[in-house]
C-alpha cells in the first residue's frame, strides 16, 4: 500500500475484449481504504492491466469516495476492454455461497449484510451500486462462500438457539478466496488428494487460519465477523465476551466506541502503537519491550490456532504461509514454526531466508510437514470464479 497518496497502475499489452474467444474481468477488491484493481483475461488468465487507488477518503488520497476510486480505475483500464466485473465481497452470509450476478434483487439482499463486516461490505456494495448504469454486468464473489463446507459443529456457536434462527449469529469465515486459492496451489504443489489436509495462514492487516481437507474447509479462525480469530493490525481477535460488557455497563463506553476500538485501535496497534509488522519487529529487533510482547502474543495465538486444527484434522500434510505478513516476514515464520516442531514442522532456515518461488518449499529436509509460502492472488482466483460462473 502506498503512503503517498499516488495512484499505481501498470498495464500491459493484452487482447481486447471481443465477443469470441475472450472474457477480460475486471476485478475490484475493496478494502476499507483502498480498491484494487485487475483486468485479467480469464482465458488465458494473462493480467492486462492493474493498480490500486489507495488512501479513499483521506486528506491527500487518490479518491473521496470508493465509487470515485472505481471510475479511476474503470477510465485507467477502458471499459471497451472489459466483458463483466467482478467484486470481491467479504461478506455473503448464509445469503450467497456461490459467485452471484448481479440484480436488484441482489443488491436488495446484499443490503442487509453491512452489519456483518462494517469495515469491507458497505464499501465494496457502494461500489456496485455505483457502476449500475454503466450496463456491464456484475458478478459478486463472497469470502464467506469457500466455507460454506464447514459443519454444524464448526459454524455455531454455543448461544440460545433463537439467536442462530432469528439472527444469523454463526460462525462464516472470511479469507475464504485467498485460502481456497492457495490450498489448492499448495495441494497441486505436493502432489496431493482430495484427502490431504491442510492449514493456510493468511497474514496481513487481517489475519486468518483455515484448516482443509482436499481443498474444502472444515474450520476457520474468523467468526460473525472479521473480529474474531488472530490478532491482527488493529484488530483484537479473540476475547472474553464479557469485556464488552464491562466496557460498555461499566466504563461508560458506547457499543460503537467498543466496536471501533477493537476493529480499529486493537491488535498490534493497541499494544505497542504500531500496526505495521515490519515497524513492529525493527522496534523488537532493537529490544522495545512493548513490540517484543506484541510479537509474542500474535505469535502464540497463531500457534495456539495451528495446534488445535492439527488436531482437528488427525495431522497434517502441509502449513501455507500466505498475505503480506505470511509471505514476506521469515522472522515470523520462523518463529511460528519454531514452537510447532514436535507436530513435525521444520524450516529450513537458509530456504525461509531466501525463498523466492512460487509456491516456495522451506521445510528443512527431515520434516514431516510441508511447510510452504505461497503467493495469493485473490483477483486471479475471482477472475476464475466469474469465468466458471458464466460458463
Amino acid at each position: 500500500m502506498h503512503s503517498d497518496g499516488h495512484r499505481q497502475h501498470r498495464r500491459d499489452h493484452g487482447h481486447p475484449s471481443t465477443n469470441g474467444g475472450f472474457m477480460n474481468v475486471l476485478v475490484f477488491n475493496v478494502g476499507s481504504t483502498t480498491l484494487k484493481y485487475a483486468c485479467i483475461d480469464a482465458e488465458t488468465e494473462e493480467v492486462i492491466s492493474s493498480g490500486l487507488v489507495d488512501r479513499i477518503g483521506q486528506p491527500g488520497g487518490d479518491a473521496i469516495n470508493h465509487i470515485v476510486a472505481a471510475k479511476i480505475a474503470i477510465d485507467e483500464v477502458g471499459l471497451n476492454n472489459v466483458c463483466v466485473i467482478g467484486h470481491r465481497i467479504v461478506q455473503g452470509g448464509d445469503l450467497f455461497l456461490e459467485p452471484t450476478v448481479v440484480t436488484p434483487d441482489v443488491l436488495k439482499r446484499l443490503r442487509t449484510l453491512d452489519t456483518l463486516a462494517p469495515l469491507h461490505n458497505p464499501a465494496a456494495r457502494s461500489v456496485v451500486e455505483g457502476l449500475v448504469g454503466i450496463g456491464t454486468p456484475q458478478t459478486l464473489v463472497f469470502d464467506t462462500s469457500y466455507f460454506a463446507t464447514l459443519s454444524p459443529a464448526a459454524y455455531r456457536y454455543a448461544v440460545p438457539e433463537d439467536w442462530y434462527q432469528k439472527h444469523a449469529v454463526r460462525r462464516y469465515g472470511f479469507h475464504g478466496t485467498s485460502h481456497q486459492y492457495v490450498t489448492q496451489k499448495a495441494i497441486r504443489f505436493i502432489g496431493g488428494n482430495d484427502e490431504s489436509r491442510i492449514i493456510s495462514l493468511h497474514l496481513g492487516g487481517g489475519a486468518s487460519a483455515t484448516a482443509s481437507i482436499g481443498g474444502h474447509a472444515v474450520d476457520t479462525s474468523m467468526g460473525m465477523t472479521p473480529l474474531e480469530g488472530l490478532v491482527m493490525a488493529t484488530r483484537s481477535g479473540d476475547l472474553d465476551p464479557a469485556i464488552v460488557l464491562h466496557m460498555t455497563e461499566h466504563a461508560g463506553f458506547e457499543p460503537s466506541d467498543v466496536r471501533n476500538s477493537l476493529n480499529r485501535k486493537s491488535g498490534l496497534l493497541g499494544l505497542c502503537g504500531d500496526q505495521d509488522m515490519r515497524t513492529v519487529l525493527k522496534r523488537r529487533q532493537a529490544g522495545d519491550p512493548a513490540a517484543t510482547l506484541a510479537i509474542d502474543i500474535y505469535v502464540r495465538r497463531i500457534i495456539k490456532t495451528v495446534g488445535s486444527y492439527i488436531a482437528i484434522l488427525g495431522g497434517l500434510d502441509a502449513l501455507v504461509f500466505t498475505a503480506g505478513v505470511g509471505q514476506h516476514s521469515s522472522e515470523i515464520r520462523g518463529l511460528v514454526c519454531d514452537s510447532l516442531q514436535h507436530f513435525g514442522i521444520s524450516l529450513s532456515e537458509e530456504k525461509n531466508q531466501s525463498c523466492c518461488d512460487d509456491p516456495a518449499d522451506i521445510s528443512a529436509p527431515d520434516a514431516r510437514v510441508r511447510t510452504l509460502v505461497v503467493d495469493t492472488n485473490e483477483e486471479l482466483a475471482i477472475a476464475r470464479l466469474v469465468r466458471n460462473r458464466a460458463t
